[in-house]
């Protein structure tokens, strides 16, 4: 995730902004400490626009 977010720009704060995600659970799930749901990962990989399988 970590890898997408850096290439489209993004940072942490601005990746949970879009997602609607507190950005401490974005880091979360970066770290791998906390996964995340089927719908909060979708939430994810649309707003890096890539494919949910990318992230998994």
């Amino acid at each position: 995730m970590k890898v997408f977010r850096d290439h489209r720009g993004m940072t942490q704060a601005q990746l949970a902004e879009a997602t609607g995600l507190k950005q401490a659970y974005v880091s979360q799930i970066e770290a791998g400490t906390r996964g995340g749901s089927v719908d909060v990962l979708k939430r994810i990989a649309d707003a890096l626009r890539v494919e949910l399988d990318d992230l998994t």
